[in-house]
């Protein structure tokens, strides 16, 4: 992964508490992840958004009495079972 440097300005409070908890030399590690991780939430939740709607009911008659109900009519009605590990 190609890195590029950047200025990032922190109140010196958290930044000695970064230092105390994973140590000066693993900064940029511990950033890194943090950002990483909340960059993928911001997408998810941005996603959902944009998603938000786009299930109609009307489209899933099968669903009418709620999930659960649907899963357990599927479950009810299989004939094959798949066999137990011993």
């Amino acid at each position: 992964m190609v890195q590029k440097r950047t200025h990032v300005f922190l109140p010196e409070g958290l930044l000695s508490d970064i230092d105390q908890l994973i140590g000066k030399g693993k900064r940029s590690a511990f950033l890194t992840e943090i950002v990483e991780r909340e960059v993928r939430k911001q997408k998810l939740l941005r996603a959902l958004d944009d998603a938000a709607g786009c299930w109609k009911t009307e489209d899933h008659p099968e669903l009418e009495k709620g999930s659960a109900a649907f899963v357990k009519a599927l479950r009810a009605g299989s004939d094959t079972r798949l066999p137990k590990d011993s």
